[in-house]
C-alpha cells in the first residue's frame, strides 16, 4: 500500500486491511469509521492491535488432523463476537480425520450456535458450501493458528496455487502467510488472509465473553445473588451444574480464565485512567 499511496501525517488511524479510506489523488486523507474491527492487544502490552475491520464473517480455521483445541477455539469465537462480524466454524482437514461426528459434537458444545462445517481441500469436501457463504459484498476473514490450512483453503475456493509451506502438527515451522491480504473471490465477496496467530491474548468487552458462552449465562440467572461471581457463592446454579454435570467442569474453568483476564484487564484501566499521586491536586489545608 505504501507504494502506491501516501499519508497525511494527520491521518486519525493506523491503516489496517477492510478499511475504507478518503483519497486526494494518491494522499490518504482519513480511515471511514469501521463499523467492526478485529482486535486484540499489542504485542508491547500497551495498545490495541486491529488486525482488520469492516468484516461480515469471521471463518475460525481449525484443523483437524490433530487433538481440538477447545479453549482455542472458543477464544477465537470470543475475538470474532467482540469484533461485531459474525463466527463461522471451518473444521479443515476433514479426510484425516476418522471420527467427523464426535469432533463436530465437541465443536458444538465449545461455541453453541455457530454454524460449523467441515472442509477438506484435497477431495473438495465442503468446499461449495463455503463459497457460498462468500458471495458479493461479504468480506471475510481467516482467523486460525499456523497449519490449519487457511491458504490451502483459499487456493481450494479459488483454484489458485498460493504459496504453502509445511507446518508441524504442533503448529511450528514457516508460515505460509506472513503479511495481510485482501483476495477478491471469484464468488462475488473479499477474503482476507492473516499470518496464524499462536497465542490468543483477548481484548474484548462483556458480551463477546457472554455470547460465546450463553450456557454459563442462562445458568447465572438462576443464581441466588444477582452478583454471583460463580466462584464459590452461596446459592451459584453455575457450580451446581459443574457438580450434577450438567456444565463440564472443562468449560467451567475455560470461562473463569477469560472472566478473570477481562476482570484484570478492567482493573489496569482504571489504574491507568486513575491520576498518579504526584497529579493529584492536593486540598488546601
Amino acid at each position: 500500500m505504501t507504494s502506491l499511496w501516501t499519508f497525511r501525517t494527520s491521518i486519525n488511524e493506523r491503516v489496517v486491511a477492510g478499511d475504507w479510506v478518503e483519497l486526494d489523488n494518491e494522499q490518504i486523507l482519513r480511515v471511514l469509521p469501521r463499523r467492526s474491527a478485529l482486535r486484540r492487544p499489542d504485542p508491547n502490552g500497551r495498545e490495541v492491535q486491529v488486525l482488520a475491520s469492516n468484516l461480515d464473517l469471521v471463518l475460525l480455521v481449525v484443523a483437524i488432523d490433530r487433538e481440538l483445541n477447545i479453549r482455542m477455539l472458543e477464544r477465537f469465537a470470543i475475538m470474532a463476537y467482540d469484533s461485531g462480524a459474525r463466527p463461522f466454524v471451518i473444521l479443515t482437514k476433514s479426510d484425516q480425520n476418522e471420527n467427523l461426528d464426535q469432533v463436530v459434537q465437541e465443536t458444538t458444545l465449545a461455541v453453541p450456535g455457530v454454524e460449523i462445517l467441515t472442509t477438506s481441500s484435497l477431495n473438495g469436501e465442503g468446499i461449495e458450501r463455503l463459497r457460498e457463504q462468500l458471495h458479493e459484498g461479504v468480506t471475510a476473514v481467516m482467523l486460525g493458528p499456523s497449519g490449519a490450512g487457511k491458504t490451502s483453503l483459499l487456493n481450494a475456493l479459488e483454484g489458485s496455487e498460493e504459496l504453502t509451506r509445511t507446518v508441524s502438527r504442533g503448529g511450528e515451522g514457516r508460515h505460509a502467510t506472513t503479511t495481510r491480504r485482501l483476495y477478491r473471490l471469484s464468488s462475488g465477496g473479499v477474503l482476507l488472509d492473516i499470518p496464524g496467530i499462536r497465542l490468543v491474548d483477548l481484548l474484548v468487552g462483556q458480551d463477546g465473553l457472554d455470547e460465546t458462552f450463553p450456557d454459563i449465562v442462562a445458568l447465572g440467572e438462576q443464581c441466588r445473588f444477582r452478583d454471583c461471581q460463580h466462584d464459590g457463592d452461596l446459592g451459584c446454579a453455575v457450580q451446581a451444574a459443574v457438580a450434577s454435570g450438567e456444565l463440564t467442569l472443562e468449560r467451567y474453568e475455560n470461562w473463569k480464565l477469560v472472566h478473570d483476564e477481562l476482570e484484570h484487564q478492567e482493573f489496569r484501566r482504571r489504574i491507568t485512567r486513575s491520576p498518579s499521586p504526584s497529579k493529584r491536586k492536593r486540598k488546601p489545608t
